[in-house]
């Protein structure tokens, strides 16, 4: 079944750092990790050895090598963190790692990567600017054809520096960044394909650069290096305090860049910027992420960025500004790329020179348009930017220093507009597609890619809550609740761990997590619950599904000081004080009592926080906190569950705090489950939950044996309910459930997102339960697999997940009274496999009965299944259907990793 088998075992996709061939690495100890695919059942690496060798410039040899880890015997194993020689600054590495079978046969597969600088002592630019002195004029808004609604808003700038060389290099870097957003352009060609870079971070405490291969770009004789800067995160506007709406963190952009040039004769140069560069304002009146862009194509000056460019009037100097490159680190993360391209779906005429466009799909970026028949002066305005354009018949005009969420654009100014003059452009970091579900249900179908648009949307530079309005912050709870469907949909190990720095980096002295991150003005410094505990639950999470211990080793202290935080302010162990803004269970229907929540989320912290201090060794913390999180669920059992098994405030989300957290006395799981079934039954059945339980929903009715209301509640169509807003047009994940109602029309625009993807997190189900495409309790890495399909009403379902091992899929149909079930395991991995049957006796693998088929250990039976252990492999399954649902497994109070029961087997 795997798209990726052979006929023996192999590695492919070879990653360093999370990222594969990565340009600019600054860690002096990278990760190297590799998966295996083999069409053989039971294959597993017996042994592997890793080598590394560091490349001269412009060298495509074999180099010298650095680091030999030997035959390692280590089934286990698909990645090894670097051990050899200190890595040198600038050079490319290319790496092999060689896996050995038990039967002795070895494959290998290479890769390489690239060091960036390495540290701020290898850097020699300065930070330059244009001269802030120079002010354009400005008219009053009634008169002069200059005058734009732009109080507030600066210019971009544009900076060029000439230089001759020689001869083309043998190889070319350009080692650049922005305190602002940057794009870097050669002899009139750009350099790289990365948008709104370098990105945002709390630039008080880092500031990431990028690594660009410009080697075809630098020819023999004269050269131009230039760049466009624009203010960004930097100094433009960010956020919706209205004390404090821009300029963060600084009042305008500069920039810092080098190219370095190696030569065939072993020489080596350096262009840095400096203060030889010259600057002058350009034609963009102002960029700016949140209002826009404005391009006045009569201030063009044709051929700036290359040689032999004579326009020499009105450029200045460059100011330099300072060289402090402390901060500096390279981007450890994929870049936001424009990912596609939308083309309108259709074009309305609305009234003399306006048009409406559909592109069909809400998203996040910006538009390219052709407009044709200008005059000069004439001013073309698209709703999230302004043109205005001198002369020529036609201009194409698409900005680079601001994006928008959108599906709608209205385009004024034009007498006539086609679908082929306008395009829509698709921007997100570039994280690499991982898994995909399909199932029989097209309204089902339909929501699961309403969750991929609502992750791509706001997966831009940080995880923003949405892309549309004055927020786009990075929402610490929004992002821990989304997380595992995140994981599902694509890989996001090098996303989340770069944002992980700056939710390390905004927390207070006293442990105290933020509720955004980078933290921001106008927004409660002190996280509050279910917020602030993002910073405990994503590094476990991300643990979890990659395997990397780095991830909990970076973040450990700073869950300590959190849970020490909540702790020293709340010594009676229930959460009252400093719990921030409060947000408890935001935008739920029913409302949940905010110490329930807290308290809930301090025993979660704490018992998460102990789990990676086991995993790495630090048993005195790992007692110590685990300790704490058993007198939490103690003192949340004592304040907020009755002797009957009621959660106090008796709501959907009281339930699956305490069920999904094992905050309960094991004799009051089973009742505490069943009340959670009633009100879900009472309720139509139906939800009431808002961020904070919404994703728990569906697991834990799962868990509890009752996958039948988990299935109702996935394909209610009133609100609230996923697919309502898909009735209505969604092509995105919505902020609230009742965003637009046909009774009440849409909900109060100033906070009614309809691109916000934490309600989307039902996605992590859609894999896990309908599919069937689970990793087991007390796993990481995908090491043991747990496949147990809820077929409910559907009749067929299918998922593939490209874990740090391998390719994992599940696919089920159910035909004429027979199910028939198809797994892959990865090389190394095993699973637990439940298939779905009323008659476990009559199971059926590749067409002998199950007990004697190869890689199979049979378990036993369960609810409505048949219970077995299988080797890597793949594997069908026949069996005939339950009569019915399953019945409900023996409830057991849960502590594990993720929000699931045990069963009894």
């Amino acid at each position: 079944m795997s798209d990726r088998s052979t006929a023996a075992l192999a590695p492919y996709g070879l990653r360093c750092a999370h990222l594969a061939e990565p340009l600019g690495v600054d860690d002096p100890a990278p990760l190297l990790a590799w998966r295996l695919a083999s069409g053989r059942r039971g294959d597993a690496q017996a042994r592997y050895r890793v080598r590394v060798w560091a490349l001269p410039a412009g060298s495509s040899g074999t180099g010298t090598q650095v680091w030999d880890t030997g035959e390692v015997d280590d089934p286990a194993a698909v990645s090894v963190r670097y051990a050899g020689a200190p890595l040198r600054p600038r050079t490319r590495h290319r790496w092999e790692v060689a896996v050995t079978a038990g039967d002795g046969a070895t494959a290998a597969a290479g890769s390489w990567f690239e060091t960036g600088l390495l540290g701020p002592a290898a850097w020699r630019a300065s930070w330059i600017t244009h001269d802030t002195g120079d002010i354009d004029v400005a008219d009053a808004p009634e008169e002069g054809e200059l005058a734009i609604p732009d109080h507030g808003l600066q210019p971009a700038i544009r900076l060029r520096r000439t230089f001759r060389a020689a001869a083309a290099p043998v190889r070319a870097r350009l080692y650049a960044t922005a305190r602002g957003l940057y794009e870097m352009r050669l002899n009139g060609r750009r350099a790289g394909d990365a948008e709104l870079a370098p990105g945002w971070t709390d630039y008080r405490d880092r500031i990431d650069y990028q690594v660009l291969d410009v080697t075809a770009l630098v020819t023999a004789g004269e050269n131009v290096l230039a760049a466009t800067l624009a203010d960004g995160w930097w100094s433009g506007f960010a956020g919706f305090d209205a004390r404090r709406p821009g300029a963060h963190y600084g009042t305008f952009p500069e920039l810092l860049a080098e190219l370095h040039l190696d030569h065939a004769d072993g020489t080596h140069e350096v262009i840095a910027t400096d203060g030889s560069w010259r600057t002058r304002r350009s034609p963009i009146r102002y960029a700016d992420l949140l209002k826009g862009e404005c391009h006045d194509l009569r201030r063009d000056t044709p051929g700036w960025d290359r040689p032999r460019f004579g326009g020499a009037d009105g450029w200045r100097p460059a100011q330099v500004t300072g060289a402090d490159r402390g901060l500096l680190t390279a981007s450890p993360a994929p870049p936001v790329r424009a990912a596609a391209e939308l083309p309108a779906r259709a074009v309305t005429r609305t009234g003399a020179g306006r048009h409406l466009v559909d592109f069909g799909q809400n998203f996040a970026g910006r538009v390219r348009l052709r407009a044709r028949g200008l005059t000069p002066g004439a001013r073309v305005v698209v709703r999230h930017a302004e043109a205005l354009d001198g002369d020529g018949p036609e201009a194409v005009f698409e900005p680079r220093f601001t994006y928008h969420g959108f599906r709608y654009a209205e385009v004024t100014g034009l007498a006539e507009l086609d679908a082929g003059d306008i395009t829509g452009v698709v921007l997100h970091n570039d994280t690499p597609r991982a898994g995909d579900f399909a199932c029989s249900d097209p309204d089902v179908e339909r929501l699961y890619q309403a969750i991929r648009w609502g992750q791509r949307s706001n997966f831009v530079s940080v995880p923003t809550d949405c892309p549309q309005r004055d927020e786009r912050l990075g929402w610490l709870a929004d992002a821990q609740v989304f997380l595992p469907t995140a994981c599902l949909n694509a890989d996001v190990a090098a996303f989340f761990g770069g944002w992980l720095r700056e939710v390390r980096g905004a927390q207070s002295p006293g442990g105290a997590f933020t509720n955004v991150a980078p933290r921001l003005a106008g927004v409660a410094d002190e996280g509050a619950p279910g917020w602030g505990d993002a910073g405990v639950i994503v590094p476990w999470h991300l643990y979890r599904v990659y395997g990397d211990e780095r991830f909990l080793e970076d973040n450990l202290d700073a869950m300590c000081a959190w849970v020490d935080h909540v702790h020293r302010h709340n010594p009676g162990l229930v959460w009252r004080h400093r719990v921030g803004p409060h947000y408890a269970d935001w935008l739920a229907p029913e409302p949940t009592p905010r110490e329930v929540v807290a308290t809930a989320y301090f025993a979660r912290s704490a018992d998460l926080t102990a789990r990676a201090a086991e995993v790495l060794g630090r048993r005195d913390a790992a007692e110590r906190y685990g300790t704490l999180a058993g007198h939490v669920r103690t003192a949340f059992a004592e304040h907020f569950v009755t002797p009957e098994g009621r959660v106090a405030g008796d709501t959907q989300t009281g339930y699956l705090l305490a069920l999904a957290f094992g905050l309960l006395p094991d004799g009051l799981v089973r009742p505490a489950a069943d009340r959670l079934a009633a009100l879900v039954e009472a309720a139509g059945p139906g939800l009431t939950t808002g961020f904070l339980g919404v994703g728990l929903l569906a697991p834990v009715l799962d868990a509890c044996g009752r996958p039948d209301l988990a299935h109702a509640l996935l394909r209610r169509t009133d609100p609230p309910s996923w697919l309502h807003p898909l009735r209505h047009g969604a092509t995105t994940i919505w902020e609230r459930w009742d965003g637009y109602t046909a009774e009440r029309g849409f909900q109060a625009a100033a906070m009614n997102s309809f691109n916000h993807y934490a309600l989307g997190s039902i996605g992590e189900w859609l894999y896990q339960g309908v599919a069937g495409l689970g990793q087991a309790p007390g796993s990481a890495g995908y090491r043991e697999l747990l496949v147990r399909p809820r077929p409910g009403g559907l009749d067929w379902a299918r998922a593939s997940y490209e874990s740090v091992r391998g390719t994992v899929r599940t696919a089920w149909e159910r035909a004429d009274g027979e199910l028939r079930l198809e797994v892959s395991v990865p090389p190394g991995a095993t699973a637990i496999v439940h298939v779905p049957t009323g008659d476990p006796g009559g199971v059926r693998e590749s067409g002998v009965p199950v007990a004697a088929a190869a890689g199979i250990d049979v378990l036993g039976t369960g609810a409505g299944t048949l219970q077995c252990r299988v080797a890597s492999g793949d594997y069908r399954f026949t069996a005939a259907e339950a009569a019915g649902p399953p019945a409900a497994p023996a409830a057991q109070n849960h502590r594990g990793a993720g929000p699931r029961f045990e069963e009894d087997s």
